[in-house]
């Protein structure tokens, strides 16, 4: 993964002004990619070609 999946300066409105570290952005968005891996997996498990919410 190169490029980060999420927003750096969003995760601070959502940690209430905590200082976010950079390792936590790039694990953060780790995670993320893996949800998404694996939503796509089941959807396409299911005969879909569409992710839908119900996959994560």
């Amino acid at each position: 993964m190169s490029d980060l999946l999420i927003v750096r300066s969003k995760l601070k409105d959502i940690t209430g002004g905590f200082n976010v570290s950079g390792d936590f952005a790039a694990a953060l968005s780790a995670k993320v990619e893996a949800l998404i891996k694996d939503a796509v997996a089941r959807a396409e498990a299911n005969g879909r070609k569409t992710v839908k919410a119900r996959d994560l």
